[in-house]
């Protein structure tokens, strides 16, 4: 698996904004403590998958702030021939997951952008728990998901990740 110091490499040469750098690093701190803390339980964890994925979730922010830098940061991931695990953390980690049908609608190509491995569920819940470089309260996420008049399924199914994933870990 690749270094912490190698996947901020990855990102700075990318051309990913130092802002979108820093948050990568507080989404891998919290995604960490939360693999460690389900690993202490016995479960089944690759701690330095979930942190390079974490520290890369974002890579496709060096060429779109929109959506797509989920589909983006995959693309370029399979270029730089990283993990396909990585990869996939990185096309997966948005927000609880996209169907394939809500991916038409929101102009992705069509695919499942829902997080099925651990490593991936970890990352994405993280990536909810940090706005900017702040941690916040899933209650805060959601709060602002309906602000934003978010569909109340989606903002749905971040609840019920965060519920898995706090469950597991504790």
């Amino acid at each position: 698996m690749i270094s912490r110091a190698r996947a901020i490499r990855i990102l700075e040469e990318a051309g990913c904004a130092p802002k979108v750098i820093e948050h990568c690093e507080t989404v891998a701190s919290l995604a960490v403590e939360t693999a460690e803390k389900i690993k202490a339980k016995g479960k089944e964890v690759d701690v330095q998958l979930v942190e390079a994925g974490a520290l890369l979730h974002d890579l496709g922010r060096c060429k779109t702030h929109g959506i797509s830098h989920a589909v983006e940061g995959f693309g370029l991931a399979r270029e730089l021939g990283l993990d396909p695990r990585l990869a996939e953390i990185i096309k997966r980690h948005i927000g609880a997951g996209i169907s394939e049908e809500e991916a038409g609608e929101v102009g992705l190509p069509t695919d499942d952008y829902f997080p099925r491995s651990l490593e991936e569920r970890i990352v994405a819940h993280a990536d909810n728990l940090v706005r900017g470089t702040k941690r916040i309260t899933i209650e805060e996420r959601v709060t602002r998901m309906r602000k934003k008049h978010v569909g109340e399924e989606v903002t749905r199914r971040v609840e019920k990740l965060a519920e898995e994933i706090e469950e597991i870990s504790r």
